[in-house]
Order: C-alpha cells, then sequence, then structure tokens
C-alpha cells in the first residue's frame, strides 16, 4: 500500500505491506437510481440519470444511505477502509498506477477524468472494468472510505486490516472524479474533506459487506 512511484507525495509514503480479509466491494459507485430505490427520493445531482453516480454525497449522506439499505436488507454494508479499498482498485494489491492499468496511454479506457469527460460525471459501467471486475475505482467521482485523515497514518499503521485513525477533522475520499487530471485519479492518492460538507458535483461512494464469519456461533 502506498505510492511507490513518486517521490513527493509524503502522504502516501512509506510504503508497507497491509493484509486485509476477505471482503465484497461494489463493482459500481452507488448510482442516482439506487439512491432514489432506498431512499423513496432524488439524489441532489446536477448531471442527473439514473445510471450516473450519486455526485454530491456527504460522508454523513453515504453512511444515512447505508443505514436504510442495511435496514431494508437486514444486512450490514458498510463504506470500505482505505485499505480495503486500495487493494481492490490495484486488483488484489498490485504496483498498479492506475486501476486497470500502468499505461498512461491507456488510462482513457478505465476512467472518466479531466481529458476525456467532457467536464461531466458519466453513467457507470461505460469503461473497462479492472482485473477484479470493478468500474470506476479511477476517475468519474471521488469515493468516501471510511477512515479518518491523519497526514503520517502510513507512518503508523497496523499491518492487518488498518481501519485509520480513531478521530480526526477530515475523512478519506479516493479515486478523483471526472475533472480530475491524470495524477489524481491514481490508486494510490489520498484526498480528504469534512464529514458534513462535499465537492460540488465530485463525490460519490461504493459500499462493502464483510462475509458472514466462517466460526460456528456460540
Amino acid at each position: 500500500m502506498g505510492n511507490s512511484f513518486d517521490e513527493e507525495m509524503t502522504d502516501e509514503k512509506p510504503v508497507h505491506t497491509v493484509c486485509v480479509d476477505d471482503f465484497y466491494l461494489g463493482e459500481t459507485e452507488v448510482t442516482q437510481g439506487e439512491w432514489k430505490k432506498v431512499m423513496g427520493s432524488d439524489a441532489v445531482a446536477y448531471f442527473r440519470t439514473p445510471d450516473r453516480p450519486v455526485e454530491e454525497a456527504m460522508w454523513d449522506d453515504a453512511q444515512a444511505f447505508i443505514k436504510r439499505f442495511n435496514e431494508q436488507t437486514g444486512q450490514k454494508y458498510r463504506l470500505p477502509t482505505e485499505a480495503e479499498w486500495e487493494y481492490a482498485a490495484r486488483e488484489g494489491g498490485k504496483k498498479e498506477r492506475w486501476s486497470g492499468t500502468n499505461n498512461e496511454k491507456d488510462l482513457g479506457k478505465y476512467a472518466w477524468h479531466f481529458d476525456n469527460s467532457n467536464n461531466e460525471t458519466h453513467p457507470v459501467k461505460q469503461k473497462l472494468p479492472n482485473q477484479l471486475g470493478l468500474y470506476d475505482m479511477s476517475g468519474n467521482v471521488w469515493e468516501w472510505v471510511q477512515d479518518w485523515y491523519d497526514q503520517a497514518y502510513y507512518t503508523k499503521t497496523p499491518r492487518d486490516n488498518p481501519k485509520g485513525p480513531e478521530k480526526g477533522k477530515y475523512l478519506v475520499l479516493r479515486g478523483g472524479a471526472w475533472n480530475s487530471r491524470a495524477d489524481f485519479v491514481r490508486a494510490d492518492f489520498r484526498f480528504k474533506d469534512t464529514h458534513d460538507k462535499s465537492f460540488n458535483y465530485f463525490c460519490g461512494f461504493r459500499m462493502a459487506l464483510s462475509p458472514p464469519s466462517s466460526r460456528p456461533e456460540k
């Protein structure tokens, strides 16, 4: 985990080994159609169609959606941790600059970003997935994860299932968006924002789920 390509990105250093337990991750960002089905109202959005991702979600909005979805399904969905998100974006922890490719010439095959988005979000599943079958891990909208942000966290992160600092001022976003240049849609790039506001037209999320425990219940 971390940035093994660029020396100057201090909050993406040091590169370190992380182990995560099994988990499921949504193949796409939550769409506006899914939001309306669960929440009963339209998501706040400028680029509005049911198959485009939710785009103006605050971290608190993501948590509210997940809570409602869990009430409706009886499941225990959540946001992914930052470590889980990067593991999935990099196709199982490969040394990969963007989700799906190391070649910037091929980035447009996998990601909607500044050079090809025509200044708007796009319906999910229009680009190639990475080798884990996940779409838009780079680009389209920034994705909230569960972790609080700490610039120096990689210097003290635990090896197994890191969950970020216990508290903080900012929370982590990953993946870049439709208006991000190539360097900001990298699989290892870290961004941050407060939990109760969002950048217009930028922020969405995808859900994670831990599998049932294989241990018998007592």
